[in-house]
């Protein structure tokens, strides 16, 4: 009888998951490359908050809340950032945030992404279960600025066009 060692591979790498999140978010630029400046800050669908609105937050939830799983400094959730006036403003934000989420995420050791992290004093589930959040969060606000697109008559970037 002879014996085999396999090594396991994970389904998934950190490297590989950071990969396609930032995917995302090339086509989330996308998405706000093509959302016309004069109704980004104002308009809205059945009562949804405006598509700069809907930015502000998965900024914050994301760059943010990477920042506090790594660092362990816990703060409020602030997304407001009256900064942020114009187009432009808002996608050197994006930009920004992605440069972060670059710097911190490879920081996030193996166990560290299967740790409680207590995000913004409010959300304590385990780092991983908060990065997918973070990712879900994402692609949920840009599904509400394709409705939005549609209905300003623009046609929205293919959403598998994420690199």
């Amino acid at each position: 009888m002879s014996t085999t060692t396999t090594i396991e591979r994970p389904i998934i790498s950190a490297e590989e998951l950071l990969t396609a999140w930032q995917g995302h978010r090339n086509l989330t630029r996308k998405v706000i490359e093509a959302f016309p400046e004069k109704d980004m800050f104002t308009f809205s669908v059945g009562g949804m908050r405006p598509f700069a609105e809907l930015i502000k937050e998965i900024i914050t939830v994301s760059a943010v809340g990477l920042k506090q799983i790594v660092t362990g400094v816990i703060t409020p959730f602030e997304d407001a950032m009256p900064q942020i006036k114009e187009k432009a403003d808002l996608l050197q934000a994006w930009d920004e945030a992605s440069e972060q989420i670059n710097v911190y995420f490879p920081q996030i050791s193996a166990e560290k992404f299967h740790e409680d992290i207590n995000l913004f004093g409010e959300y304590k589930f385990p780092a991983i279960e908060n990065i997918q959040y973070f990712i879900d969060n994402e692609i949920h606000h840009r599904a509400q600025a394709y409705v939005y697109l549609r209905a300003l008559g623009i046609e929205p970037p293919f959403f598998w066009d994420r690199y």
